[in-house]
């Protein structure tokens, strides 16, 4: 009889040799090994082994081994990306890893086509950012013993699920706390689809901040409809023409705190001594603003770099999947003031 050893040594297996170790069809085994859906986790993750035991990889093509860690974005638009990737190449460099950059097209929510050609790569392990991981996709991923870490998720991650994020409620206190010791009472907000896990937790630390206080919330003033630059601005303009207009607002990202700026200029109003703003972020070009953005600074370059060394240690089983927040601060610049 031959042995395992001798018959890797001797010859290239055969796709049906594959199969019936692994004790599936041929057509199951060559779906495993093209990335076709249509089969179980478990079974999927059976034929897996039985390839990577025998080396076995399509006809005209080469495995490899480049330690590369994958980002996926949802989106590669503006400076927020920017900061991550500088954060996440630091440190894989450091440690001997290249980074791939991937971008699914869906904003929060990783296509699902993503997976296939991150799997065809076989990266030392994947990171998504601002996302959610579908079920299935972690199952293929875990499957190739590739580890993964989400970045700022989407949504509540479940517990095997690895994540990175920052402390986005209390990022909400301090931005509100902020205005009301500027004697500000009535505060706007500016946040993004309360579907997202950032801006529910945003919103409930500006609602704690203001019961904290003993101000009332007036939900007229509190908007969760503006996701880009121009929803961003329509909603400033919308808070800023009110009749009892807010004498603060507090957007939950610089990108829609310069909105506002744009939407203040366009009804004549001067910022701080008409209207204080407080962005979160503190993205490199909110202290190029004018005026300068005071802002939360959510660390993301260094929640990149706490993502990748997670991978590693996930990746050396020197580590168990949790959850990672890292804190948030209060920067002071020119577009807040006290109320007079």
């Amino acid at each position: 009889m031959t042995s395992t050893g001798s018959l890797v040594a001797r010859r290239r297996v055969t796709l049906e040799e594959i199969a019936r170790e692994a004790a599936v069809s041929l057509a199951t085994a060559s779906k495993v090994l093209n990335d076709k859906p249509g089969v179980s986790s478990i079974t999927r993750e059976r034929v897996t082994d039985v390839l990577q035991k025998y080396g076995y990889t399509k006809r005209g093509t080469a495995q490899t081994y480049a330690p590369t860690i994958e980002l996926v974005f949802g989106a590669l638009d503006g400076a927020w990306p920017i900061e991550l990737i500088r954060g996440a190449v630091q440190v894989a460099s450091e440690n001997g890893f290249g980074v791939v950059i991937t971008e699914s097209g869906h904003e929060h929510a990783a296509a699902p086509e993503w997976i296939g050609p991150v799997l065809q790569r076989q990266p030392a392990g994947v990171i998504l950012v601002a996302s959610n991981l579908a079920v299935d996709a972690k199952y293929q991923l875990r499957s190739r013993n590739i580890p993964f870490v989400i970045v700022d998720p989407a949504g509540d991650p479940a517990d095997d699920v690895p994540s990175v994020g920052s402390t986005n409620w209390a990022g909400g206190v301090q931005a509100t706390r902020h205005l009301i010791e500027l004697g500000h009472t009535r505060i706007g907000v500016i946040a993004g689809p309360e579907s997202l896990l950032a801006t529910r937790a945003r919103i409930a630390g500006f609602r704690s901040a203001m019961d904290e206080a003993g101000l009332p919330v007036d939900e007229e003033l509190v908007l969760r409809r503006a996701f880009d630059d121009e929803e961003s601005t329509g909603a400033g303009l919308f808070l800023l023409s009110l009749p009892n207009r807010p004498t603060a607002i507090f957007a939950t990202s610089d990108v829609k705190a310069l909105a506002t700026y744009e939407a203040a200029r366009a009804l004549g109003l001067g910022i701080p001594n008409d209207l204080s703003i407080i962005g979160y972020d503190d993205l490199q070009f909110a202290r190029w603003a004018g005026p300068p953005l005071t802002t939360i600074r959510q660390p993301l370059y260094e929640m990149a770099q706490s993502a990748v060394r997670l991978v590693i240690a996930l990746r050396a089983e020197s580590s168990q999947p949790g959850r990672v927040e890292l804190a948030t601060s209060l920067v002071l610049r020119s577009s807040t003031q006290a109320l007079t």
